[in-house]
């Protein structure tokens, strides 16, 4: 995978040169899709904010990656479920907040996919 041009502000992401106002994903194939937040919708008043739920993860046994990135929010204030960070865990995933995990992504040679909340 060719390096991305990226870059992140509270509730907008750049890549290459497309904009998103909504949480992206970055797939192993360079292919940009919306977070399909919707899966875990039905967590939210359990966590104050919609979490990120192993319903929204079902993606990446279909892709092929070394490196898994997780951007939690520029306040890093993205909820995880247990479940989900056990999928996480299993794939070895970066979790940090977004500003961190755009950096490492602008670097990134290996081939990878993200998961990128745009704000808290």
């Amino acid at each position: 995978m060719k390096k991305l041009s990226i870059k992140a502000k509270f509730g907008w992401i750049i890549v290459n040169d497309g904009k998103y106002q909504k949480d992206i994903i970055i797939h192993a194939n360079g292919e940009i899709t919306k977070r399909e937040k919707k899966k875990s919708k039905y967590l939210k008043s359990e966590y104050g904010h919609t979490p990120l739920s192993e319903r929204e993860l079902h993606f990446l046994s279909q892709e092929k990656f070394d490196v898994l990135y997780i951007g939690t929010g520029h306040d890093a204030a993205l909820p995880i479920t247990p479940e989900a960070l056990e999928i996480l865990r299993e794939n070895n995933a970066e979790i940090l907040p977004t500003p961190d995990a755009v950096k490492k992504i602008a670097k990134e040679q290996n081939k990878f996919v993200a998961l990128i909340h745009i704000t808290c």
